[in-house]
């Protein structure tokens, strides 16, 4: 489990093809020797487990995970190359302070962004998504893009914004995204109990 916000902006330093998916290697500021294997790392959203870690002959260090068939259709990971800066999260730990909402690192799918809009002091974005996951998303709610847990400004039909500050720019991936991007997209998961629970209600 996560909370949506990001502590490393990782860089992907190659991708290969494996019989069950790809294989990640990122640069990252985290220390290898705090990283179990099998540990849970979010990686631009899909939470991923991590299969490998080491150093880089600079120094720098590395981990690797593994992405299969179902998180390449449904993210934005079979688009991944080198260079690529990818948003990092850690699992959550007991204790550790909630400064996002709880997400789970399972992607429902992608968004498109539709418009940016740069102001002095934030950037709007309005995103697309399909039929089936934007009744999920409300006015004032929280939605996880790319890793990052935000708060929907308005949403209406298949459209939704959010306002993001210059910190947030500065840090995540958020910087460069540009309209017709596409984004891994995670809807909070209290909208998704309480979709379940209406159509028990509704049937009984």
């Amino acid at each position: 489990m996560f909370t949506g916000i990001v502590t490393d902006l990782g860089e992907i330093l190659s991708v290969e093809k494996i019989p069950a998916g790809i294989r990640t290697r990122i640069k990252t500021v985290y220390d290898p020797n705090g990283i179990d294997l099998g540990a849970s790392i979010a990686c631009g959203g899909p939470c991923h487990t991590v299969t490998a870690k080491g150093h880089g002959a600079d120094g720098s260090n590395w981990f690797e995970v593994e992405s299969a068939a179902e998180t390449l259709a449904l993210t934005t990971a079979s688009q991944w190359s080198a260079g690529q800066k990818l948003n990092l999260e850690r699992s959550l730990a007991m204790g550790t302070e909630l400064g996002g909402h709880l997400v789970l690192g399972h992607v429902d799918g992608t968004a498109k962004i539709t418009k940016r809009t740069d102001h002095e002091d934030s950037v709007y974005f309005q995103f697309e998504v399909s039929r089936e996951v934007a009744p999920f998303i409300a006015k004032k709610g929280s939605v996880c893009l790319d890793g990052t847990s935000l708060t929907v400004n308005e949403a209406e039909g298949l459209l939704f914004s959010v306002f993001l500050i210059p910190h947030t720019l500065a840090v995540t991936t958020w910087g460069d995204r540009q309209e017709g991007d596409l984004v891994n997209l995670e809807v909070d998961m209290m909208a998704r109990y309480a979709a379940r629970l209406a159509e028990f209600t509704h049937e009984a």
